[in-house]
């Protein structure tokens, strides 16, 4: 079963900095599709950063020139990069992948668990 867990999640103060990993495991045959989105409590989840498997990104409005996504240098694993944080991005963060599993006729999205990101003002 292919997992996905994040990680990096934390208690900042506002102006801070903050790095969220997300690995992929299990029977991967190809992921063509990763992200990041978050969730405040009451809100709808909403995109933060995606990168796709043709090499182009995009943001939020909201956190253009503040967050970074990249990938890692293991295969599986990507980063968000958060710097100058405001209370507004205190949210549960997720990440995404657009996963093609081993011996499965197609892409399959999945989601990690969630890591909590809160902005101290």
């Amino acid at each position: 079963q292919v997992q996905l867990v994040e990680s990096g999640g934390g208690l900042v103060q506002a102006g801070g900095s903050l790095r969220l990993s997300c690995a992929a495991s299990g029977s991967i045959f190809s992921i063509n599709a990763m992200g990041w989105y978050r969730q405040a409590p009451g809100k709808q989840r909403e995109l933060v950063a995606g990168f796709t498997s043709g090499g182009s990104t995009n943001y939020a409005d909201s956190v253009k020139g503040r967050f970074t996504i990249s990938r890692g240098n293991a295969k599986n694993t990507w980063y968000l990069q958060m710097v100058s944080l405001k209370p507004e991005d205190t949210a549960v963060y997720y990440c995404q992948a657009n996963v093609w599993p081993a011996q499965v006729a197609g892409v399959h999205e999945y989601w990690g668990q969630g890591t909590q990101v809160t902005v101290s003002s």
